[in-house]
């Protein structure tokens, strides 16, 4: 049963709460289109994603982090990347300071893929953002910083409090 909402900020937190749920599942399924559309499994997208996140921290990611961040198993991960590397998608490369170190990086092909397609709603994306002011920027910036953080938070604990028996699975 839902209660009235009174106030304008229980309003607001309402309103804030369904347009991240609504952003989540819209997001998702942009991202399955082009899973779909290139053969990728829900893994193999995430995989991609997490790459593409260290990318850009400047902090390329090991197989292992992979494995780690993706609750996957070193024999799945190994597949994962050996699948993902045969389709173009990402390449390994070693460490310059430790050869021993392996790093994953965004293939040119792959780059190009998710360009074409990620490309148009860049634009859009930009389109917003130019509406608000850098202060106003700020402020998203540290709400949806914090908001992942917290996402983050109570994904690890799901994760943590699975049965053994259910972990490194392939997802």
């Amino acid at each position: 049963m839902y209660r009235r909402r009174d106030t304008r900020r229980e309003k607001l937190v309402a309103e804030i709460t369904n347009n991240l749920r609504r952003y989540a599942a819209d997001a998702q399924q942009v991202g399955h289109a082009f899973a779909n559309l290139h053969g990728l499994n829900p893994t193999d997208l995430n995989a991609l994603l997490a790459v593409m996140d260290a990318e850009i921290l400047g902090d390329p990611i090991t197989p292992g982090r992979l494995g780690e961040q993706l609750n996957i198993s070193s024999g799945s991960v190994t597949a994962l990347i050996d699948r993902l590397e045969r389709a173009g998608h990402i390449r390994r490369d070693r460490d310059t300071v430790d050869r021993r170190k392996v790093l994953l990086h965004y293939a040119d092909r792959g780059a190009a893929l998710a360009m074409e397609f990620f490309q148009p709603l860049g634009a859009r994306t930009d389109s917003v953002m130019a509406e608000f002011g850098e202060d106003e920027l700020e402020v998203v910036h540290r709400f949806m910083a914090r908001m992942s953080d917290s996402l983050r938070a109570h994904r690890d604990e799901v994760r943590a409090a699975r049965p053994e028996s259910s972990r490194g699975a392939t997802g």
